[in-house]
């Protein structure tokens, strides 16, 4: 909620609006001190600083005529591309809510986000047709395309406009970046947190100017203009804010040029541009060390490589040193905090396992974020007892988008509760050692149980299902699905379980493996807990077929 003036309960000092600047506001910098320089380029096309803010002034003058302004939210359902990147900027020019998904969501699970999101505009690639049908609801005011064309050649056909064609008739407005308070809100930062339902984290312009400064302070001091970062991620979570960073620094953003992971495209463009940073997940990381192309372009540019999301082998992380040098940065964070908890720097990443390496941590405290490990009553534990990890801090979200049953299941005194267990040592740096539910995470990648076991019941095979991560050398943890036949039915294959699941969740959902047993293991009160499960896995030998079934 945005300050108002008022009568101070103490002290003489009254509340007041706590106006900040608008993010938009970066861009209106680097049109003036780098108007000529790339900010922006993909495949062959290269967009300056100039271009870039004229772009998004255009897109802002096109939504403003539509009736979009302040704390409307703009949902956009998009491959990275040059059109997603312009419409943060326009969102935030106008005081608007960005509101972007993860491209690979079915399109039930798209409408569920317009729907929660309350957004008025929706902009969506060209390749999501069936997202678009069934975003459609009253709030939802209008439907833009994004591209003329989709990944296959052929034209679009849906939307009431391109964002390409409103760009090009508004091309001469200038839209001047609008007042905005330290609460306002900028984005809206989709994220399951410690349950399975999405919510709506809400980020704010004050929040996000601390989470630039804290980025660019712990993960990649000293960075400028001169400095070049790839994108191999999506630009609706992570690497969004990761692009935000940059584009405070007048740093280009380098888009690869499709949305294929291309580890050989990937190196080409590190050497082309001298990229210096990069945001990634260690399963990406791991593939890019282990890759030809690592040998064959020159990589001797990366500063900054910046992994989160899961945690990283400690053999993966000595290859990744060894191939790429002292490079590594490490960081633990959830979207509800922007990634701002600890940081692990390079000159920690040790690639020995001596005295000195910190094997296991995932580093320290970030600037002006303090960590506290509590027990299950808020109490503070001491160093090497484990608990849950809570935070305090200028980096924590404002809360979920009207959901106060979550917000205070979130929140205890004040603290942010991350759901995930761990310790801290004398010195302060926090050792992650397990989740507080059954969320695992596969590449990177929040994955919930629940809603995969649901949508497997609905065969009619299957009676009862539990769905769990195990480890796996590749992705870090992979689901394995344990069915048990339903009454009056035949166990099936595991094919025809994942072809049955198929067009159900996205791809990187589907559990690898799917067993049948003939019961699935019970507690005395009924319930199936997951680890009698592990357990059962491990005492059949299946853990190890898992991990050595890799399909990279």
């Amino acid at each position: 909620m945005s300050g108002t003036a008022g009568t101070a309960p103490r002290g003489g000092i009254a509340r007041v609006s706590r106006r900040v600047m608008n993010l938009a506001y970066i861009l209106t910098q680097n049109a003036r001190r780098h108007g000529d320089r790339p900010g922006f380029i993909w495949s062959e096309k290269a967009w300056s600083w100039r271009h870039i803010d004229q772009n998004v002034s255009a897109l802002a003058a096109a939504l403003a005529a539509r009736g979009i302004g302040k704390g409307d939210r703009i949902l956009v359902h998009s491959k990275n591309c040059d059109e997603m990147f312009w419409s943060m900027f326009a969102a935030f020019r106008l005081g608007a809510v960005w509101v972007p998904t993860n491209f690979r969501l079915m399109p039930d699970e798209v409408a569920h986000l317009a729907a929660a999101s309350g957004a008025k505009a929706f902009l969506c690639h060209a390749d999501f047709p069936e997202h678009a049908r069934a975003a459609a609801n009253p709030a939802l005011e209008f439907v833009w395309r994004i591209g003329e064309q989709n990944s296959f050649g052929e034209q679009g056909t849906f939307g009431e406009a391109t964002v390409g064609d409103v760009i090009a008739r508004h091309a001469s407005a200038t839209v001047e970046n609008v007042a905005v308070d330290y609460d306002d809100p900028c984005w809206f930062f989709f994220t399951s947190g410690t349950t399975g339902r999405s919510k709506a984290a809400v980020l704010t312009h004050g929040q996000m100017a601390f989470v630039i400064t804290n980025h660019l302070a712990d993960l990649m001091p000293g960075t400028t203009e001169d400095d070049a970062s790839l994108v191999v991620a999506p630009l609706s979570h992570g690497a969004g804010v990761h692009q935000l960073v940059q584009t405070a620094r007048g740093v280009p953003t380098i888009l690869l040029p499709s949305e294929k992971f291309d580890i050989a495209e990937a190196f080409r463009l590190i050497a082309k541009h001298r990229v210096s940073n990069m945001f990634t997940v260690p399963t990406i990381l791991k593939m890019m060390v282990e890759h030809p192309a690592a040998d064959q372009h020159d990589h001797s540019s990366l500063r900054y490589i910046i992994y989160a999301g899961a945690p990283m082998y400690r053999e993966d992380q000595k290859a990744a040193l060894n191939k790429l040098g002292g490079v590594l940065v490490q960081y633990f964070g959830l979207g509800e905090v922007t990634g701002n908890i600890t940081v692990l720097p390079p000159g920690l990443h040790d690639p020995e396992d001596g005295p000195h390496a910190r094997i296991g941590t995932c580093g320290f405290e970030r600037t002006g974020m303090q960590v506290s490990i509590q027990g299950d009553d808020g109490r503070e534990l001491k160093a090497h007892e484990t608990g849950e990890i809570c935070v305090i801090g200028p980096g924590v979200f404002a809360g979920y988008y009207d959901n106060p049953e979550a917000n205070a299941k979130a929140f205890r005194d004040g603290w942010f509760r991350t759901g995930d267990l761990g310790h801290m040592d004398e010195e302060g740096f926090v050792y992650i050692t397990g989740r507080a539910s059954d969320m695992y995470i596969s590449g990177g990648s929040n994955i919930y149980p629940r809603e995969i076991e649901e949508k497997l019941l609905t065969h009619p095979a299957v009676g009862e299902v539990a769905v769990l991560g195990v480890p796996d050398p590749f992705w870090g943890e992979v689901g394995v699905a344990v069915c048990v036949a339903r009454e009056g039915t035949e166990a099936v294959a595991e094919a025809e379980l994942a072809a049955y699941l198929a067009p159900k969740v996205p791809r990187y959902k589907m559990p690898k493996r799917f067993f049948f047993w003939e019961a699935l293991p019970k507690s005395g009160y009924g319930k199936v807990p997951k680890r009698l499960i592990r357990d059962e896995l491990e005492t059949r030998g299946l853990l190890e077929v898992i991990a050595k079934s890799t399909d990279a």
